[in-house]
């Protein structure tokens, strides 16, 4: 019987004559483990046992059975049942049948409606000869050598090596031997390029700095900090030639124009892998949009869970304890069981599609993850294949190659239109 959305109930009976059954059985197996004085092992008379050890009788006998029957029921009715059965309003009286509720959750039927042809915005990517510029310079900078200078003082464009030792402003005082700063540029706080500008090195003086609120390093945040600054040394940075012979230092390229034509086709994969994601995510929208259906709360828990954990190990890798935050997690869960239940209801209208088109991911895509795995991690693919088995770690790959597999298929079939303007 269905309840509301997902939940459903069944009342279920099971008969005199099963219980007599499993009574008996369950005496017979406590004959053969129980020592009672006078008696051999496993010899002691089944009607001794039934007395002595009533209570335990009786709850095997439920524990045998409940599931045994709730099992039959939910084959019979074809059901697919994603929580834990609750048992509600047990009934087991001597010589009676045995009565009980379960209440669980079920997936949900999903009736789909058409996606092929969903509208989205869409732009093939562009890519222009200044962007190639852009991106081999960008590459020629990062081989870059720095090379020491002759001591003078410090002018705009300089790199300053430089020694820093905080002295008020931290409950946790930074020290830091050598730090490079480029004076002059757009990155550098303001403060830094005007103490630096005019110093030698071997010069030392106390600046002082005041952080932004949205600072990158959150001990630095919003505080105002006094500091020793020592300048060590000057430096240039001097780029290697643009020519065919920096094409063969950079990789397998035979001449410049090889490097440009890569970074080319570099940059437009780049774009248009972001373009089509752009587009995806209007696609799974849509689809959200278009379809309504009851989501199991158990999957939306579970969704909130995982979200809830990926903020707090967001927050561990920015070196903040979660549980130190004067944060209230009930809250929190509430304002993430929106987004958790569109994420569910994507999923499970992926997974629908998926199953109608047939999308399931190949071997050879599931071999060439699990290579790419070991080579990370510089393992052997055996090895590594085994354990990925063992923890599970398989089957989400598979169930991610499948999803992104369905997600190109709908943006395939997309009808993609210009964006305005």
């Amino acid at each position: 019987m269905q309840v509301e959305g997902c939940k459903h109930e069944l009342e279920i009976t099971v008969p005199v004559e099963d219980i007599q059954r499993e009574t008996d059985r369950v005496i017979a197996d406590l004959q053969k483990k129980v020592r009672l004085p006078g008696f051999r092992p496993g010899k002691a008379p089944a009607n001794i046992i039934r007395t002595r050890f009533a209570g335990q009788v009786r709850q095997d006998v439920i524990d045998n059975l409940i599931p045994k029957a709730l099992t039959r029921r939910i084959e019979e009715e074809h059901l697919t049942v994603v929580s834990r059965p609750n048992i509600t309003e047990l009934h087991f009286d001597q010589g009676e049948p045995l009565r009980f509720k379960a209440e669980f959750e079920v997936a949900p039927e999903i009736e789909l409606n058409e996606y092929r042809g969903i509208p989205v915005t869409y732009r093939e990517p562009q890519v222009t000869d200044d962007d190639v510029a852009r991106r081999v310079e960008d590459i020629r900078d990062s081989k870059a050598e720095f090379v020491n200078i002759d001591p003078r003082p410090v002018e705009s464009g300089d790199y300053a090596v430089i020694s820093l030792e905080s002295l008020a402003g931290l409950a946790e005082p930074v020290r830091q031997d050598e730090m490079t700063i480029h004076v002059g540029d757009p990155d550098t706080m303001p403060a830094f390029n005007d103490a630096l500008t005019g110093m030698n090195p071997g010069d030392e003086k106390e600046i002082e700095i005041v952080y932004p609120e949205d600072y990158g390093q959150r001990k630095l945040a919003g505080k105002t900090v006094r500091f020793r600054m020592a300048l060590k040394v000057l430096r240039r940075k001097e780029l290697p030639e643009l020519n065919d012979e920096f094409a063969r230092d950079v990789g397998d390229y035979q001449n410049l124009e090889e490097l440009r034509e890569a970074a080319r086709k570099g940059l437009h994969r780049e774009r248009e892998q972001e373009a089509q994601g752009e587009a995806k995510d209007q696609i799974v929208e849509k689809l959200v949009d278009g379809h309504q259906f009851p989501v199991p709360h158990v999957y939306v828990e579970r969704q909130v869970d995982a979200q809830l954990e990926q903020q707090a190990r967001r927050l561990a890798g920015a070196g903040i304890d979660p549980r130190k935050l004067n944060v209230d997690w009930d809250k929190m869960r509430g304002s993430q069981k929106e987004k958790a239940e569109r994420d569910v209801r994507a999923t499970l209208l992926l997974d629908r599609i998926a199953e109608r088109e047939a999308i399931n991911p190949t071997q050879e895509e599931m071999d060439r993850e699990v290579q790419r795995i070991a080579r990370q991690e510089r393992e052997p693919v055996a090895a590594v294949r085994k354990r990925l088995q063992e923890n599970g770690t398989l089957t989400r790959i598979a169930t991610g190659i499948r999803t992104d597999k369905t997600l190109s298929f709908l943006f395939e079939h997309a009808r993609k239109e210009a964006p305005q303007g």
